[in-house]
């Protein structure tokens, strides 16, 4: 297991000084403070996202890690995990293309697509012009995403596909899409398939918004009838399309931040128990609470160690390791763990949500709290992440 290196160099601290100047010139008014701060539309927040990308690209920190020849600036993977650190440490917008645009199309486009395909495309991924939805997952092929059975059918200069994604992010506001279809159904699994480009507004195309438990309906179901795609957008060649989807999946890990996103909720909590009554007094007067925060406190840490070891592994190997599935494992559970710190302090009146007179914080707690239900299963399940690590690192047998 690799070691971890803390020590910046001269050229990451001054980066590091460069880009919280940057912020703090350009962060949106109200950003920095409001720690309740949430669009009220769907269509808010993706707008506001948008906004602060093209603010991010005007100022030159849009896909900060691409080579500069394709508007990148080269940076390191340690400065993307800067980059993530300071743009949590200030709850700078979400950039909602940031995930799949920037970290996942981008990158594969520029090792895998043609200099049409770079051309057309990442100009608008950076600018933030276009949003990108990544059609991997099926009903029946999750985990295991070679079993997808989404048909395509060469037809002289057209692939037509047919089938259904579930699970689609932000697809209801995406103009483009990565898909994986299967072109030849008598290959073995991981072959015989195909990574497309597909145009969202494309005929034969029925997106179905999935409303999660929050209220909120960020997934989607996505139906694709004889859906005519041009040859000119096949990323790589027909039938050899896994390869592609493993460099697009072995962008998933790198220079992730988490740690400081849960400092963040940590922080909001402890002002949480300052205000809140219990026991005779505040919250954060009762012993067990503290002890509780206490121990939240060493866990974040713990998730801010993880994460720079995750990234030193990295850049030794070039790879992304087991280091990965410890991060994820680790912090999807402790931001459970943090939310059901928050309602043992706040009582029954956390679970009002956004509309209810008394609702905590504008029913910001118990949107958290039903959020986080997801964490340990989007970006690989638990089960899934301590299988790795039992068979990786421990060396267990299968």
């Amino acid at each position: 297991m690799a070691t971890m290196d803390l020590c910046l160099t001269s050229e990451e601290l001054r980066f590091r000084a460069e880009l919280r100047t940057w912020l703090e010139a350009n962060l949106p008014r109200g950003d920095r403070t409001s720690a309740t701060r949430e669009p009220a539309t769907a269509a808010e927040r993706v707008a506001l996202a948008k906004a602060w990308q093209a603010r991010l690209f005007e100022g030159g920190w849009a896909g900060i890690t691409w080579p500069r020849e394709y508007g990148g600036r080269g940076a390191t993977i340690l400065e993307q995990l800067i980059f993530n650190e300071e743009c949590a440490r200030v709850r700078a917008p979400d950039s909602i293309n940031l995930a799949v645009a920037l970290g996942l199309v981008g990158p594969t486009l520029i090792a895998c697509g043609t200099l049409a395909q770079r051309q057309r495309f990442l100009p608008r991924i950076l600018s933030g012009e276009e949003m990108w939805c990544q059609g991997f997952s099926e009903p029946n092929a999750g985990s295991d995403l070679a079993a997808l059975k989404t048909r395509g059918e060469a037809r002289g200069d057209e692939i037509v596909v047919t089938g259904q994604k579930i699970w689609t992010s932000f697809a209801q506001f995406a103009d483009w899409c990565i898909l994986v279809v299967r072109t030849d159904p008598q290959a073995p699994k991981h072959k015989g398939l195909t990574f497309l480009l597909v145009d969202m507004k494309s005929p034969g195309i029925t997106v179905r918004p999935l409303v999660e438990m929050t209220g909120e309906a960020w997934f989607n179901e996505v139906f694709f009838d004889e859906v005519r795609v041009p040859r000119a957008h096949v990323v790589g060649e027909i039938d050899k399309g896994w390869q592609v989807v493993l460099t697009t999946l072995a962008y998933e890990r790198g220079g992730s931040a988490p740690h400081v996103r849960l400092q963040n909720e940590l922080r909001s909590l402890v002002e949480l128990a300052r205000r809140r009554s219990g026991n005779g007094g505040r919250a954060a007067e009762d012993p067990n609470v503290r002890q509780g925060i206490a121990q939240l406190a060493i866990e974040v840490q713990i998730a801010r160690f993880n994460a720079y070891r995750n990234v030193t592994a990295i850049r030794r190997t070039g790879i992304p390791g087991p280091e990965g599935s410890i991060l994820k494992l680790f912090w999807s559970e402790l931001e459970q763990r943090l939310m059901e710190a928050a309602f043992a302090t706040l009582g029954p009146y956390g679970m009002l949500p956004a509309g209810e007179p008394r609702a905590v914080d504008g029913g910001l707690w118990v949107r958290e709290l039903l959020w986080t239900r997801a964490a340990t299963i989007y970006a690989g399940t638990s089960e899934l992440q301590r299988n790795i690590i039992a068979q990786r690192v421990l060396g267990l047998p299968r």
